[in-house]
């Protein structure tokens, strides 16, 4: 049976300080859930996050990595380093670091059998831009994303990859896709995954929603059949929403 899972991507905020008050912020907050709640702070706080929340119900991932073991790759942090520092999970692919940082499906797919190859479980992220959802090309963009990245891997990788919906444009814009636009592409997602794996891997694959989830919307795109969680970005920074989103399983 596929998890519920809630993670905050924290993106690029919160310095020291301000990591420790929302850890205590959020330890004050957990409850019993039926989600796997997860967190992402920035790479300069991963250590202080996990020392904080190793006996808690809240797992600390990455935001990202580089494909690489080691090398001359200034600035950049590979899956050696963030296993060394009790890192389980990485999102890869977020629709920033495809803009900002000109990551491709080719780049990603690297990283992809980098993280796997290190046994580190992979958030991977995609969706379309408005452009492509007003030319109705939605599921084109969307499918081409996850075949060029991950079709090339075998069934038992799924084990440990979870997907997260976010189109482009609902993400800091305050738009949200309605539910049922979420759970109309959630649907597409596992039906792809159903042509390449079989049923057994799509129906066992969670898929998040990312985009402009908020307490007050959260209990309705959750409660689609084929939403599984969300990656949350602004609403994660404050303890209250975030466990609200949680709760609204």
């Amino acid at each position: 049976m596929r998890k519920h899972i809630v993670a905050g991507n924290w993106k690029m905020n919160n310095g020291l300080s301000q990591t420790q008050a929302l850890i205590s912020d959020l330890k004050k907050q957990i409850r019993t859930s039926d989600a796997e709640v997860m967190i992402a702070p920035s790479f300069t706080n991963l250590w202080q996050a996990f020392q904080s929340l190793r006996q808690d119900d809240i797992e600390v991932v990455a935001q990202n990595m580089h494909f690489a073991e080691n090398g001359a790759y200034t600035g950049e942090v590979s899956p050696g380093m963030l296993k060394s520092i009790g890192v389980q999970t990485v999102i890869l692919g977020h629709s920033e670091r495809r803009a900002y940082f000109n990551e491709t499906d080719e780049s990603l797919a690297k990283k992809v059998d980098a993280a796997l190859a290190n046994d580190i479980r992979v958030i991977f992220c995609f969706g379309e831009e408005l452009a492509d959802r007003k030319s109705g090309k939605e599921e084109a963009v969307v499918g081409s994303q996850i075949k060029n990245a991950l079709f090339h891997l075998g069934v038992n990788a799924f084990k440990k990859i979870v997907l997260a919906y976010e189109p482009v444009w609902a993400i800091g814009t305050g738009e949200t896709a309605s539910p049922e636009q979420a759970q109309d592409m959630h649907a597409f997602i596992r039906k792809i995954l159903a042509d390449k794996y079989g049923s057994e891997v799509a129906d066992n694959v969670s898929i998040l929603y990312g985009g402009s989830v908020k307490p007050n919307n959260a209990q309705e795109i959750f409660g689609k059949p084929d939403v599984d969680g969300g990656l949350i970005g602004g609403a994660s920074l404050k303890a209250e929403d975030f466990f609200a989103i949680v709760n609204a399983f």
